[in-house]
């Protein structure tokens, strides 16, 4: 068996033309052109790298995009005020504050000042309790992008058993809950998991979301099954990778993620549906 490949990056360029044709659509009838406010702080290279290529995909699809670069000396209370700004702007529609913030700023006090109806990354508690109860919110993009790839499979998840290695608040939690609305059996499991090989071994759909180059080995995958590999790190001699070992799952796997090109396009592709819902969908916290 050779498993299929999933195509992050084919399928997340056809979201983007979707949304394209949807805002040319609504702006001509009327509807608001969806405003994203992405907020850089400080001078991560890898941060600039990532918001630039979040612009370059709002300019795409005809977003506004209104970007802000912070040095990283900025006190906590101009970047508070400088949301509690976006958050009353009625041309912003989401708000991006990219992570990691300078370590004198706490994060978490950063995400719950943005509006809810704004968080286009789904990081507020407010959209993190919605999914828990099953209500609308905003959802995390990269638990969303995975479940667009998993539904690229045309699998039923009902009834299947789905193992996600990972338990972080970002995409390990939030994907688990997903994989449930849709009736799925879903384990989690971390790094206390007793038998981690035996869990996997056991789940028709894996997600791996631990952030351990290679920790999945190939022989752990059951025949069949769908591998979502979320993870991005450098092996031995410096080349990206997943968190599965992919030539070897890619030989018993249904249907696998490659990394790169699997999972982080969608991320992107995600956080634009978040801002168009968010523009358009009337959505209240």
């Amino acid at each position: 068996m050779s498993a299929r490949i999933l195509d992050g990056k084919a399928l997340a360029a056809r979201i983007r033309a979707g949304i394209r044709d949807e805002v040319a659509a609504g702006v001509a009838a009327g509807r608001p052109r969806p405003g994203l406010a992405t907020v850089l702080v400080g001078d991560d290279p890898a941060s600039h790298i990532y918001v630039r290529n979040k612009r370059r995909a709002c300019e795409e699809v005809g977003f506004t995009n209104f970007h802000f670069e912070l040095p990283a000396a900025t006190e906590r209370a101009e970047l508070l005020a400088r949301i509690a700004e976006l958050n009353r702007d009625p041309a912003v529609h989401g708000i991006l504050v990219q992570l990691p913030l300078p370590a004198a700023i706490d994060e978490q006090e950063v995400l719950l000042a943005v509006d809810p109806a704004k968080d286009a990354d789904g990081f507020h508690p407010r959209n993190q309790g919605a999914l828990l109860q099953g209500a609308a919110g905003l959802r995390p993009c990269t638990p969303r992008g995975v479940m667009a790839l998993i539904d690229e499979t045309g699998i039923e998840l009902r009834g299947r058993r789905a193992v996600v290695v990972g338990r972080s608040n970002i995409v390990g939690k939030p994907v688990a809950l997903m994989l449930l609305e849709r009736h799925a059996t879903v384990t989690i499991c971390h790094s206390r998991t007793a038998d981690l090989a035996a869990e996997v071994a056991a789940a028709d759909v894996v997600v791996a979301a631990v952030g351990v180059a290679k920790l999945i080995q190939g022989d752990w995958i059951r025949p069949g099954a769908v591998v979502i590999d979320v993870g991005m790190n450098r092996d031995e001699a410096g080349r990206l990778c997943g968190d599965v070992d992919y030539a070897a799952a890619a030989e018993r796997a249904g249907w696998i993620t490659p990394v790169p090109g699997g999972v982080g396009p969608m991320t992107i592709a995600m956080l634009l549906r978040n801002t168009l819902d968010a523009a358009w969908s009337g959505y209240q916290p």
